[in-house]
């Protein structure tokens, strides 16, 4: 297959794409309709979507139904956000020019030296692993990943010929699906949750809080998967447990709403067995700023001029701190407005707000601190009490 017969076999996609976008169901619903699209000109044995925070490349959520069995995800975090030294690590894939990688051919054929492929891929019979990553502007959204068993064709440069032609509207479709959608209108505390986690990362206390925030999360795990923490919360438990104790990691996560959580998660030695904490809350506005303004497509100097002017900051203001020209700065406002949607200065910063940052509606009475509250959840002080997870 030649370059030019994929992107004939890719015809229509960003249309297509678009599509799922309009419909407002999220990001998730994206990278699965990208994934189905290559898998019927690049078949696998097993797939996954993942959503990235761009800023830590941890995993915010996606598509887990034909993925790997949930008993290697520990190991799997641990090898891709903890030790980060395996041939096509997330991190070293980022690094590259091209968004797509074999890890047969990472390896020159010698599969063995990955210790991914000896502990993740060798013990499931499966012998090769295609990764896509979503990556605009030196921001990753997401990555696709094929893996093929032991008894299938590994992939050659006609199938990464065809992920690198779906790469790019593939990527564009999620960054535009993360700013697409409304106001939470749903009876939900807004306050943080809590839970815990043990040394073999089972969740053994949630608050209530925890448990509504999770069940938000933009994650379909795979089919037959207990109950239990979205991926997006073992990610960042895990590169919690890589640094020091009391070392925080931190996420943020983009909810089925179109709203966004923030994961902090620290690790602590208590006896007699050490515990990973991750607290799970709505996350603060002057940090997403910066992933909300790249997700509309800004680039970095349009990012700098509209995180400006959303701080308050006058025409000269800009002009001195940025040493532009003011014809520069009225042709950086235009497309901003254009990618946003908005029309004017006064109605940046009011659309952004109400898109991402309103507070949600809501009849329910408030705590003593102004949060939100569920009238079916006790609360003391408005603080959830943790409980111990079933």
């Amino acid at each position: 297959m030649s370059l030019g017969g994929s992107r004939h076999r890719f015809g229509g996609l960003d249309r297509a794409l678009q599509k799922v976008v309009e419909t407002g169901s999220g990001a998730v619903d994206v990278v699965e309709a990208a994934a189905e699209r290559l898998l019927k000109v690049v078949p696998a044995d097993v797939w996954c979507a993942v959503l990235l925070d761009p800023s830590t490349l941890l995993d915010t959520g996606g598509v887990h139904r034909a993925g790997f069995p949930e008993h290697v995800m520990p190991r799997l975090f641990e090898i891709e956000h903890v030790e980060q030294d395996d041939v096509d690590n997330l991190r070293a894939l980022t690094r590259r020019s091209t968004p797509v990688s074999s890890l047969r051919v990472s390896t020159g054929g010698a599969l063995e030296t990955s210790g991914y492929y000896r502990d993740i891929l060798q013990p499931l019979d499966l012998a090769d692993e295609l990764r896509v990553l979503l990556r605009e502007r030196g921001r990753t959204w997401g990555m696709l990943v094929l893996c093929r068993a032991t008894d299938s064709a590994p992939f050659d440069a006609r199938d990464l010929a065809a992920a690198r032609t779906l790469a790019t509207p593939a990527t564009r479709a999620v960054r535009r699906a993360l700013v697409v959608g409304g106001v939470d209108e749903a009876s939900i505390t807004d306050g943080p949750g809590v839970l815990v986690l043990d040394h073999a990362r089972r969740m053994i206390a949630c608050s209530p809080s925890a448990e509504r925030m999770m069940a938000r999360i933009e994650d379909a795990g795979p089919i037959g998967r207990p109950t239990s923490c979205p991926y997006a919360v073992h990610a960042v438990a895990a590169a919690a447990r890589a640094g020091r104790p009391g070392t925080t990691a931190r996420s943020r996560v983009r909810t089925r709403d179109g709203r966004w959580l923030e994961l902090h998660a620290w690790h602590s030695l208590t006896e007699p067995r050490p515990v990973t904490m991750v607290s799970i809350g709505p996350a603060e506005p002057s940090l997403l700023v910066p992933l909300v303004l790249a997700a509309y497509g800004l680039s970095e100097q349009q990012q700098r001029i509209a995180g400006l002017v959303m701080h308050g900051h006058s025409s000269e203001e800009v002009l001195a701190a940025l040493h532009i020209t003011r014809n520069t700065l009225n042709d950086h406002l235009e497309k901003i407005f254009d990618k946003v949607g908005v029309r004017s200065r006064r109605e940046l910063p009011a659309a952004l707000f109400s898109r991402h940052y309103l507070p949600r509606p809501s009849p329910g009475p408030l705590t003593l601190d102004g949060r939100l509250t569920d009238p079916h959840v006790p609360h003391t002080r408005g603080v959830s009490p943790l409980r111990p997870s079933t």
